[in-house]
């Protein structure tokens, strides 16, 4: 939906209507997270791969994408793209490296599902019995195509992250099995997210000066290419043993600060931008049936994050919101010239913003988009819900 954040240049991305999330259940679920004490919040990070005393939905969660859902993969590698200091994480206790001022989607996602964070797969204690319950392997500046992001030097291409998935396999969760079949059947059972996109547009197709692709396709061919290679990456984690997977969609990119902050006089969302952003989601979730029917016993859910996000932004009070468009943590106009600076002082209510800098979303709205496909009256995802896509 989005894409990463680069304190230096501000240059990067952001990425049904959820009719039964109001005001109050906004606020509530928001107000959770902020009620807890900060030695709370940091024992539940650092006791990640923990055992859990109620049992999970799902046995584990794999996470693979952008900065929307990295969750510090990028401390660990020479990258541009990283938020590995103050005031990044001011709501989750500290700068953990999460593009965001406390939890992301699949943060929720997790809890919702009953299991802890999945640690970073670069974080050097990510080891052994830890990784039970799922690996993030997310990296800020990703893309489908392995050139994305090349800009911000150091990142792991989707391409990368499905190959550390399978050096994970064989010398990591390979050793935790008797045997294959037991290997075989946890990942069966297990749920893999993909965020992954939206730097493909923002950090390459939408700077002509730095990349070809928009000298080369058109809006249609563009997408198109996209689609067909991750539809080839996608079987590949197939075949790797994955079968729950949820593939996240691109969110409404036109609507982000930094993409205001490039048009003059505009103060609501760039169309041309979400135009452009609309035919991948469209062949992305015909790809969703295609797949389901091609490839045995796969369960491959589609969350339609844009309609959702687009709600929050063009209805704000409906979920609590009074300011869509700024970024709570930026700078120059709208917040989106230049994104969130180190030790910068950010709004103090941030609960109001629907972006906490210029290209991602504050906490408050990463939850909705996790209300929107984790849960049992989820409406945003299909052809089920992540919790019901659990229970299968």
């Amino acid at each position: 939906m989005f894409s990463v954040t680069y304190w230096v240049t501000g240059a990067a991305a952001l990425g049904s209507s959820a009719e039964t999330m109001g005001k109050r259940s906004v606020k509530s679920f928001s107000s959770v997270l902020h009620s807890l004490s900060l030695g709370i919040v940091l024992f539940a990070f650092l006791s990640v791969g923990a055992e859990e005393t109620k049992s999970p939905l799902a046995p584990a969660m794999f996470i693979f994408g952008d900065s929307l859902i990295d969750d510090g993969n990028n401390n660990f590698i020479p990258s541009l793209a990283r938020a590995n200091y103050q005031p990044y994480g001011i709501d989750f206790g500290f700068p953990s490296g999460r593009f965001c001022n406390g939890l992301t989607v699949v943060d929720y996602g997790a809890q919702l599902l009953g299991l802890p964070f999945t640690p970073p797969y670069l974080s050097p204690t990510s080891k052994g019995a830890k990784i039970l319950r799922g690996i993030n392997y997310a990296s800020a500046a990703a893309g489908i195509l392995d050139e994305t992001g090349k800009h911000y030097g150091g990142r792991v291409s989707f391409n990368g992250q499905l190959a550390l998935f399978e050096k994970t396999l064989a010398l990591d969760l390979g050793l935790l099995f008797q045997t294959r079949e037991a290997l075989l059947q946890y990942l069966a059972k297990s749920i893999f997210v993909i965020n992954v996109g939206s730097n493909d547009y923002i950090n390459n197709y939408l700077l002509p000066k730095i990349y070809a692709s928009p000298h080369v396709y058109s809006r249609e061919a563009f997408a198109d290419l996209l689609i067909s290679i991750y539809s080839l990456q996608l079987s590949k984690l197939y075949e790797l043993g994955a079968r729950k997977i949820v593939l996240v969609g691109i969110g409404a990119l036109g609507c982000i600060p930094s993409q205001l902050a490039m048009v003059n006089g505009n103060d609501s969302c760039v169309e041309r931008v979400n135009y452009i952003v609309s035919a991948f989601n469209e062949r992305l979730q015909q790809l969703v049936p295609s797949l389901n029917s091609t490839l045995p016993g796969s369960y491959f859910v589609f969350h339609d994050v844009y309609s959702v996000f687009s709600d929050i932004v063009h209805n704000p009070s409906k979920y609590g919101f009074t300011v869509a468009n700024k970024a709570c943590c930026g700078n120059g106009r709208f917040g989106g010239t230049v994104s969130c600076l180190p030790n910068q002082v950010p709004c103090l209510n941030r609960e109001e913003y629907v972006f906490w800098d210029s290209f991602h979303p504050t906490q408050a709205v990463n939850a909705i988009i996790a209300q929107s496909c984790y849960t049992p009256e989820a409406t945003n995802c299909h052809p089920v819900s992540v919790y019901e896509l659990a229970k299968i």
